[in-house]
């Protein structure tokens, strides 16, 4: 279990990933056949890469759709246990 706070895929997309393609958001989004402001969102790290948005980055090219959504589920599952949450008791399975 990572004791750090991953960082959201869309981050590395802004960052590494436009850059190196030389595409705006609004010709990547054209590209994929996404919405410019869908992808904005996931740049900007407010919504969640999804897996139809991480297998057209792989039809596309630009990595595994499993590793998207790897990135994104440690991403999620650390932002959940850094929570509060209500107590909760352990169920004993029989």
């Amino acid at each position: 279990m990572p004791t750090h706070n991953p960082p959201h895929p869309g981050e590395a997309l802004r960052e590494d990933v436009l850059p190196a393609v030389k595409m705006t958001v609004a010709g990547m989004a054209r590209h994929l056949g996404y919405s410019r402001g869908q992808l904005s969102t996931v740049l900007h790290c407010r919504a969640a890469i999804t897996a139809d948005l991480a297998l057209r980055l792989e039809l596309a090219g630009l990595g595994a759709a499993h590793v998207y959504l790897a990135e994104q589920s440690a991403y999620d599952l650390w932002q959940a246990r850094n929570r509060k949450h209500p107590a909760i008791e352990r169920l004993d399975i029989a």
